[in-house]
């Protein structure tokens, strides 16, 4: 057998990598330390994350201890190897400033994990924590997670900011709640590779001390507000997946997630996919609708579950041109369920006609809509002939009752650093969002939900797990639960 001379090298160098392994080290960080005196032992911690970052090797963790921290955290670095930045105690590491908390503007290769991450108070500069690609060095802001912190109240703008050419974003099992005026929990604006997935968002104004001028907009939107000013024209691969929508308090004409906002001459995204969602309507507050697309193309909303009187102006999805924006293209609505055990679905006050969508007609080209359940407490389902969209289209539709608890009276789950717990009870993200799914998106024992199954052949009708990530099975269940 012949070996190459140059493959012996390169084996030789794993081996030897594999026998001396190089140890990651731990810096440590505390609000009694110092970036002057301190080396980022456990004795002598820094005083800063960014301290910490900067002296810190690919691999490496940056340790923070409980406490508030003042200031701005500039995570940066380029890192082959991801470095974690890691609250010691989750959610007991305060992070506070009264303009930008966090940026991400010269970073690649960070993880930001257990922190509490919000304004000091109203008068605060815009934005809470801001991803964008700020390098003049044709380097990358990129392969950046958050993971398991807690956003909440902006006195100014998103909560958190994705754009000008970041991607590779990983968007994890954090909770948000409370942004400001018409703005967004999370804006995804000119960025791609971005995933969204396993968070809770709600809001909660009063809890804060706050007035709810019922302003805010989306939790989420995806767009490109600056044309080809950076190195994508339009956010691209998106995926919304296995999120919790809740409690809604802001404006009536913006969505639990918008696809395009600015009206400009071009998709603003395409390639987005919004799955294994659950949408609870426990609000008196008025939506637009839990889903809506404005110029976008390829857009994939499936397997989500919309549950309870929202109320809205449209129960499942909006579809229209903004401004200069061309038609929406190439939209798939499969395996979703719809359901509104109150008979008012889509309909914003007991004078209202039920509408299931808006979807002006000449405004969306090449559209399906498959396989999805629709229940209207009992009641005859809503239908508009001067829109695009409505449940007689679906050849596969199910008209029944899901059978799942109605959203009312939820525990709000704000976090409380003092008792250690969320509102609902819970010690962790993971386990509110655990106690919601089971409670609202699982069927009663003998609902007709559990017996709600398509037909797996058409790719697009189902992803391969569910909101809990549990792999479906063939063929797979409506809605954004597996049973």
């Amino acid at each position: 057998m012949r070996v190459f001379p140059c493959l012996i090298i390169v084996l030789g160098v794993m081996l030897a990598g594999l026998a001396h392994p190089v140890s990651a080290a731990t810096w440590h960080v505390a609000p009694h330390g110092s970036d002057d005196a301190g080396n980022g032992s456990p004795n002598a911690p820094f005083a800063t994350i960014t301290a910490g970052l900067d002296a810190a090797s690919p691999g490496d963790t940056v340790l923070v201890a409980p406490g508030d921290y003042w200031g701005r955290v500039r995570l940066r670095g380029d890192f082959s190897q991801p470095v974690t930045v890691r609250s010691e105690v989750p959610y007991q590491a305060r992070l506070r400033n009264n303009e930008t908390v966090v940026t991400c503007y010269y970073g690649r290769g960070i993880v930001l994990e257990g922190f509490d991450i919000a304004h000091d108070g109203p008068g605060a500069g815009a934005l809470v924590v801001h991803i964008q690609n700020l390098r003049d060095d044709g380097g990358e802001v990129a392969d950046i997670t958050l993971a398991n912190n807690v956003f909440h109240d902006s006195f100014n703008n998103d909560l958190l900011k994705i754009n000008n050419g970041a991607h590779h974003v990983l968007v994890q099992s954090n909770l948000f709640y409370n942004q400001e005026g018409s703005d967004e929990h999370m804006d995804i604006n000119s960025a791609v590779h971005v995933t969204v997935v396993d968070n809770v968002f709600f809001n909660d104004f009063e809890g804060s001390n706050r007035p709810n001028a019922n302003d805010t907009s989306s939790f989420i939107v995806i767009k490109d507000s600056n044309g080809r000013d950076d190195a994508y024209l339009g956010s691209q691969d998106i995926l919304v997946a296995r999120n919790i929508f809740f409690h809604w308090q802001g404006s009536s004409g913006a969505n639990c997630v918008l696809v395009g906002e600015d009206g400009n001459p071009y998709h603003e995204a395409q390639s987005v996919i919004i799955e294994n969602n659950l949408v609870l309507g426990d609000s008196q507050s008025v939506m637009r609708a839990p889903f809506g697309v404005k110029g976008g193309a390829d857009i994939i909303i499936r397997h989500n579950t919309v549950s309870g009187d929202l109320p809205s102006r449209a129960h499942s999805v909006r579809l229209n041109q903004e401004g200069d924006n061309p038609p929406n293209q190439n939209i798939t609505i499969a395996g979703n369920i719809f359901s509104d055990p109150t008979g008012s679905m889509g309909a914003p006050s007991a004078s209202d006609t039920p509408d299931f969508s808006d979807t002006p007609r000449g405004q969306t080209r090449d559209w399906v809509l498959r396989g999805n359940l629709v229940f209207n407490g009992g009641r005859g389902l809503p239908s508009n002939s001067e829109d695009l969209i409505n449940p007689g289209d679906d050849p596969m539709l199910v008209q029944a009752d899901p059978g799942l608890a109605l959203p009312r009276n939820i525990p709000l789950p704000r976090w409380n650093p003092g008792r250690g717990t969320f509102g609902d009870g819970s010690a962790s993200i993971r386990q509110v969002f655990e106690s919601l799914v089971h409670t609202y998106a699982e069927p009663f024992q003998g609902g007709g939900g559990l017996d709600f199954t398509l037909d797996a052949a058409d790719p697009n009708l189902a992803p391969y797990d569910d909101i809990l990530g549990t792999p479906r099975q063939g063929p797979p269940d409506i809605g954004c639960f597996e049973r």
